[in-house]
């Protein structure tokens, strides 16, 4: 499995390369919002970067240049994401969960969310894996 632990950088190229598909260098940094888009030759090194990590893939070349896709899922990518977090805290969930309660960003609505994927989980048992699509 591709190493999922991404920058905010390699995750702001993935999620470009996610909604539009085959990009090259270029137009991977035409792509970036805003006054602060980063220089072609640090887009470029992370998406070689990216390469080894299987992550993203060559698709083609076209002339002097290629193609770049996406080689993970945007779900894989926020698993693991998710899953270095939770590394800080020793795998557990409740400071992260006590934080965006705190924070005013988990609302009553991801609650009763996060309520029916526990008993949607409960009712497969304990050996259905853990995942549910939500």
């Amino acid at each position: 499995m591709a190493d999922t632990k991404l920058s905010k950088l390699e995750f702001q190229i993935m999620e470009t390369l996610w909604s539009d598909g085959e990009l090259s260098i270029r137009d991977i940094q035409e792509k970036f919002p805003g006054k602060r888009v980063p220089a072609y030759t640090t887009i470029q090194t992370t998406v070689y970067r990216m390469e080894v990590k299987d992550v993203v893939r060559r698709t083609r070349k076209v002339g002097n240049f290629h193609l770049f896709a996406a080689a993970i899922t945007k779900d894989e990518a926020e698993r693991g994401i998710l899953n270095d977090l939770l590394s800080y805290f020793g795998g557990r969930s409740q400071p992260v969960v006590a934080h965006l309660i705190e924070s005013g960003k988990l609302s009553l609505e991801d609650v009763k969310d996060a309520e029916r994927t526990l008993k949607a989980l409960s009712s497969k048992g304990p050996n259905s894996g853990g995942r549910v699509k939500l």
